[in-house]
């Protein structure tokens, strides 16, 4: 097999409908739905069986950690948006990336450049300083690529989700704390999490038939307090509450609205219709999605760009008529907002009297779930 560094291929609405119906789309789904159906059920406590190369992956992962915690935020209390310390966070893993992969089993060593490319591009963008699905979507490919080399096996899928996806997560938050990340475009991620989507589809399927816990429990915070150890949604609402103040219903509008659906069935159902909609298959998220050898794309290519780079109009460029703007890519990366993290903190400098003060406020416009 050949390898080749991951790059950009889709720009124009005919390429992501071309996408739509490619094999790389259709492996991502399905592995989201073998990875969905590995973890009903089942809680972050449980016991799994961990191979030899999941082992490597979380042993991966505690670096990131290490270099993130060696990595303090500079001082840029002057402004409320993303700390350029996370730009050396990036070049430190990107740098030691290459070597990291080299203790992973059976993964060979001409593929490390290819897979090493998601894996970097999986903590956020060094450029815009921000996080959202797409990124999200890199640590996805990252652990399909593992799995195609043999690095993973398929009983390692539910060790995957509470084991290494969670920990990931738990990284993440870590970053976006440390580094005040920016949510990717300036609608977040629909209401769910200013950062993530995968969390919430994934933590939809460990309740998926439990007797007692229901979607509207989310309003619980005894609930919440206590589930939050054991299943991954509970977290990720317990995560919210903990930076934001008010009700859901004020800056998390979608997940109120969800916690009106009667069965968890239902919730995990309609995550997986949200995600195709909202992720897989718009022109402002999968424009980013990166192509290689393992992942490819053989639909048609887009035009060439003049002045494109990574830095230009906040991250890659903006130069199509408007008549194509108007699918989407106006709204690519949207209007720079700060993380609720830098809000609150400067909200908590008003009020020092007021230690626990959290971010307050209108959330995220939603979107139709069903």
């Amino acid at each position: 097999m050949s390898f080749q560094a991951p790059r950009k291929a889709i720009l124009l609405p005919e390429q992501l409908a071309y996408f739509q119906t490619s094999k790389t789309h259709q492996d991502i789904v399905s592995y989201i739905e073998v990875l969905n159906k590995s973890v009903t059920g089942v809680k972050l406590t449980d016991e799994c069986s961990e191979s030899p190369g999941v082992v490597a992956i979380l042993e991966m992962l505690d670096e990131v950690e290490e270099v993130a915690n060696n990595t303090p935020p500079v001082e840029n209390s002057a402004s409320r948006f993303g700390n350029p310390a996370f730009r050396t966070f990036y070049d430190k893993i990107s740098e030691i990336a290459p070597s990291l992969h080299e203790t992973l089993p059976r993964l060979p060593q001409e593929a490390i450049e290819e897979v090493s490319v998601y894996f970097t591009e999986a903590w956020g963008n060094r450029a815009r300083i921000d996080y959202g699905s797409g990124m999200e979507l890199n640590f996805l490919c990252w652990l399909i690529c593992l799995e195609r080399l043999g690095v993973i096996e398929e009983g390692d899928h539910r060790a995957l989700i509470i084991k290494v996806f969670w920990r990931y997560i738990q990284i993440m938050r870590i970053l976006q704390s440390t580094y005040w990340l920016e949510p990717a475009g300036s609608h977040g991620v629909w209401g769910l999490d200013d950062y993530h989507f995968l969390p919430f589809l994934f933590g939809s399927a460990q309740l998926l038939g439990h007797k007692y816990i229901r979607p509207k429990s989310i309003h619980d915070a005894d609930i919440i307090e206590e589930y939050s150890k054991y299943y991954i949604y509970f977290a990720c609402i317990k995560f919210i509450n903990s930076i934001k103040t008010a009700s859901l219903r004020w800056h998390s509008p979608m997940l109120d609205d969800i916690s009106a659906v009667k069965t968890w069935d239902k919730v995990n159902s309609g995550m997986i219709k949200m995600y195709l909609a909202e992720v897989l298959n718009k022109l402002p998220v999968v424009q980013h999605f990166l192509f290689g050898s393992i992942l490819a794309y053989d639909g048609p290519e887009p035009p060439a760009a003049e002045g494109d780079s990574d830095d230009a109009h906040r991250g890659h460029n903006h130069t199509l008529p408007a008549s194509q703007r108007e699918f989407g890519w106006g709204d690519c990366c949207g209007i720079p907002i700060p993380s609720a993290f830098a809000a609150a903190k400067a909200e908590q400098g008003k009020h020092q009297h007021q230690p626990s003060l959290r971010l307050a406020g209108p959330g995220i416009r939603p979107v139709p779930f069903d």
